[in-house]
C-alpha cells in the first residue's frame, strides 16, 4: 500500500510540473488593456493626416474668398470713378438741353436786333419782341419751369416773399398778395426763386 501510495504521489508531482512548464512555454494572452493602447496609437497616427487635409481645405477655401473679396473691391472702385466722372460731366454739361432749346431765341433776338437798326416802324419791333418773348417762354415751360401765380393769391411763405406791406382797399385783400414786384418761378415742382410780393392789411 505505501508502494502504491507513493506511486500516486510521484504521478501527481509529475503532472503539476507538467502543467507548469506549458503555462510557462505559452504566451500571455493579450490584455485588453494592451489592445487599447495598440488602437490609441493607431488613432493617434490617423489624426493628423485628417489634420493636413483640414488645413489645406479652410486654406483653399480662404483664398477662394480673398480673390472674391479683391474682385468685388475692384468692381466697387471701379463704380466709384465711373459714377464720380458722370456726376462731374452732367455738372458740366448738365445745361446743354435748355442751352440747345434757347439758341433758337438767339437767332430769332439778333435779327430783331438787326431790324431794330433798319426799321422805324414802332408796331412790327413790337410785335417782333412779344413773339420772340412767348417763344421763350414755351421754350422754358417745356424745360420745366414754371411761373408762381401770384394775383389775388393767400400769402404762402413757400412761394412768396413779402417785400412790404400795402393798406387793403377791402377785407377780402387782408393777407393777400396785392401786388407782384418780381416774378417767382418753380422748376419741375422745385420753387428756385420765390416771388417779391406786396400784401394787403
Amino acid at each position: 500500500m505505501s508502494k502504491n501510495k507513493k506511486n500516486e504521489e510521484e504521478n501527481i508531482e509529475k503532472s503539476e510540473t507538467n502543467q507548469e512548464a506549458k503555462a510557462t512555454q505559452a504566451p500571455a494572452p493579450e490584455t485588453e488593456s494592451e489592445q487599447d493602447k495598440e488602437e490609441t496609437e493607431e488613432m493617434v497616427k490617423e489624426e493628423p493626416v485628417t489634420e493636413v487635409s483640414d488645413t489645406e481645405k479652410l486654406e483653399k477655401d480662404l483664398a477662394e474668398m480673398k480673390d472674391k473679396y479683391l474682385r468685388q473691391v475692384a468692381e466697387f472702385d471701379n463704380y466709384r470713378k465711373r459714377t464720380l466722372k458722370e456726376k462731374t460731366e452732367l455738372i458740366l454739361n448738365g445745361g446743354e438741353k435748355v442751352m440747345t432749346a434757347l439758341l433758337p431765341i438767339m437767332d430769332d433776338l439778333e435779327r430783331a436786333q438787326q431790324n431794330i437798326e433798319k426799321s422805324d416802324d414802332i408796331k412790327a419791333l413790337k410785335e417782333g419782341v412779344e413773339l420772340v418773348f412767348q417763344k421763350l417762354q414755351k421754350v422754358l415751360e417745356s424745360q420745366g419751369l414754371k411761373k408762381i401765380e401770384t394775383k389775388g393769391q393767400d400769402f404762402n411763405t413757400d412761394f412768396h416773399e413779402a417785400i412790404a406791406m400795402i393798406p387793403a382797399q377791402s377785407d377780402e385783400q387782408k393777407g393777400k398778395v396785392v401786388d407782384c414786384v418780381q416774378a417767382g418761378y418753380m422748376l419741375n415742382d422745385k420753387v428756385i426763386r420765390h416771388a417779391k410780393v406786396a400784401i394787403g392789411q
